[in-house]
């Protein structure tokens, strides 16, 4: 299915920017400019640009011309969505390489996460992700079993979980997600590339259906020179979460 036109002509714009096609402190390509290489009406390419200057991409506005402030790419965590939505979303290819799936009795700490008795059976998934073919995060996902039993049947490596668990009416809508760091261990050495003890960015989630109750507790490591974490706020709006990562 093609993406809507404002997409794709934002799609085209991170990738612009994300390569260095469109350098730091670099105009942008003005309006008619956009329409005239799309085919498009003024209403997609300034549903672009906004998008692109609410993640902080862009500046400009009000009768200046958009200028491009960095090259990191964002996507707010606000709206839960998956690592291969995020990536797609940027223009980029995602990837991942399944390690394990198992059913495991609940050790404690996952057991409080899921507010399940300690050695309740659990599916655990283990999960290589890239960007551009490039290792970016170890995932370490456990799921209650009723959920986790309908990833057995299915090939881990052929997209994103997410979607295919929404497809069995699987509902992840609330989220709370904890950022901190955390020195790699022989695990993610191994499979991120990167010396034992090395500082990841650790984010770990905690989904819950909308009635509140656990149905995933993850612990996604991501390497700190690829992918970063702002908070963003305003007066006028809730602070939002954002995801962001560094072209090479």
């Amino acid at each position: 299915m093609e993406l809507p036109m404002h997409e794709r002509i934002a799609v085209e714009l991170r990738r612009q920017i994300a390569t260095g096609e469109l350098a730091v402190a670099e105009p942008v390509p003005s309006e008619a400019q956009l329409c005239a290489r799309w085919g498009a009406s003024r209403g997609p390419v300034r549903q672009a640009l906004a998008a692109l200057r609410a993640e902080g991409m862009i500046g400009g506005g009000r009768g200046k011309p958009p200028v491009v402030l960095r090259q990191s790419l964002s996507q707010p965590f606000a709206t839960f969505v998956s690592f291969s939505s995020w990536v797609r979303g940027l223009g980029r290819v995602p990837g991942q390489r399944t390690q394990e799936i198992a059913l495991r009795r609940a050790s404690a700490d996952v057991a409080d996460a899921l507010d399940l008795e300690e050695g309740t059976p659990v599916v655990q998934l283990l999960r290589l992700r890239l960007i551009d073919d490039e290792p970016t995060m170890l995932e370490r996902t456990t799921f209650i079993e009723p959920v986790g039993r309908l990833l057995f049947d299915f090939d881990c490596d052929s997209g994103s979980l997410y979607a295919h668990l929404a497809e069995q009416d699987v509902d992840m809508s609330l989220a709370r997600h904890r950022i901190d760091a955390v020195a790699a261990d022989p695990t993610d050495s191994s499979l991120l590339g990167v010396p034992e003890g090395f500082p990841l960015l650790r984010e770990s989630r905690i989904a819950r259906s909308a009635d509140g109750s656990p149905v995933e507790y993850s612990d996604d490591r991501y390497r700190p020179d690829r992918v970063g974490f702002t908070i963003e706020n305003s007066q006028q709006a809730q602070p939002a979460l954002l995801r962001s990562w560094q072209a090479s």
